[in-house]
């Protein structure tokens, strides 16, 4: 059995509350290659995969972040030039005990990037928390 790894969703149809002509491809779609050819190069402990819409469209570009047993969260503020510090957010979240990841302890550019936090889908983090 392998253990379990950060899930990184990016918003691929995200425009960041931009109006973009057609054809433009959305910032989120460059956002999600970026975070991919940085994977390449460098490969980390995380999976990458696309969604349409989050639903935080004024607060874009924006991502969620999450693994079992583990508090997930809506990041907002992305930009493609981010990637190589949202993978190191990713890691960090992969080994913290709970996902939690204090601003101090992120990289200087992504102190303001989480918009929500949801419980994760099993007790553990309640149970700790009382």
């Amino acid at each position: 059995m392998t253990e379990p790894v950060p899930c990184l969703h990016v918003c691929i149809t995200c425009r960041a509350g931009l109006k973009i002509e057609p054809g433009v491809t959305p910032m989120g779609a460059d956002l999600h290659d970026a975070l991919a050819r940085s994977l390449e190069a460098a490969p980390a402990p995380l999976e990458l995969r696309t969604v349409d819409c989050l639903a935080a469209c004024e607060r874009g570009c924006t991502a969620t972040i999450s693994m079992p047993g583990k508090w997930s969260y809506l990041l907002g503020g992305l930009s493609p030039d981010l990637a190589p510090d949202l993978l190191i957010y990713a890691r960090s979240y992969g080994t913290s005990k709970t996902g939690t990841i204090m601003p101090s302890r992120r990289p200087e550019s992504l102190k303001d990037m989480i918009l929500a936090r949801f419980p994760a889908q099993d007790t553990s983090i309640q149970q700790a928390a009382e």
